[in-house]
Formats: C-alpha cells, structure tokens, sequence
C-alpha cells in the first residue's frame, strides 16, 4: 500500500509541473502514475509496476499527445515571417556565408541572407527562401 501512496504523489507531481509548464510534457507520466497506483494497490510487486508505468506513460503520449497538439494547437495564426518561406527573392549583394554577406530584396525591403548549402550566390540571381533564422533568410 506504502508504494501506491508513492505513485500517488508521483501524479500530483506531474500535474504540478504541467500546469507549470504548459507544455503537454509531464501530465503522461502521470497516467503511468495512476496505472501503477492501480497495480500496487492490486498487490503486484514493484517491477510489474514500473513496467506498467512506463508502458502506459509512452501509450498515453503516443496515441493522446498528437491529438491534443492538433487540437491545441488549431487556432494558432501564421505570422507574417512564416508566409515569406517559399518566396523567390533576388540577390542584391552577393551571399557569401564565409565573408558573413549576403542581401536580397523581398517586398521592397533589404534582408541580409545566407546560403543553405553554403555556396556563394551572385548578385542578381533568383533564390527561394527555404527558412527564416532571426533577422535572417535563408535561400537556396
């Protein structure tokens, strides 16, 4: 019974952290909790409740934690930096990571650039924005 008390303390621990966190991170380690609980309570012995443990720990994160992140996550806005990935740009200072330079033009504004790959771009060229990195755009 001691153990059960344990693993009781153990899902009031979880549930803390998680409303700490905010982060769907810890609240599946407490129903692993809950489930070893269970099986102590039962009377089974501490491995088939560690067992249990982590076994309903990486379920519950395995099958509810896409779910919640799916549904958490369905009103969340792009930002304006996410819509220039994919935009086409045009170098108008050579992008030379090595030399830390490289410009382009993107709605009439300047941004400084980098290579994906690492090679040097030459002014003029046309390139994609592949990513944003700070005040940066990365290009191929």
């Amino acid at each position: 019974m001691s153990n059960c008390i344990v693993w009781l303390v153990i899902l009031a621990v979880m549930i803390v952290l998680e409303i700490f966190s905010l982060g769907l991170t810890t609240i599946w380690f407490g129903i692993g909790a809950i489930g070893a609980a269970i099986v102590s309570w039962m009377g089974y012995g501490i491995w088939v409740q560690l067992i249990v443990f982590a076994v309903l720990s990486v379920i519950a994160m395995a099958v509810f934690r896409p779910l919640a992140v799916k549904y958490l996550n369905k009103d969340k806005e792009k930002t304006n930096i996410d819509g220039v990935v994919g935009e086409v740009v045009v170098v108008t200072k050579e992008i030379n990571n090595e030399m830390a330079a490289g410009e382009v033009q993107l709605n009439g504004m300047s941004w400084t650039a980098r290579s994906q790959d690492g090679r040097v771009i030459p002014e003029a060229e046309r390139v994609t924005v592949v990513s944003v990195q700070g005040v940066k755009l990365i290009v191929k």
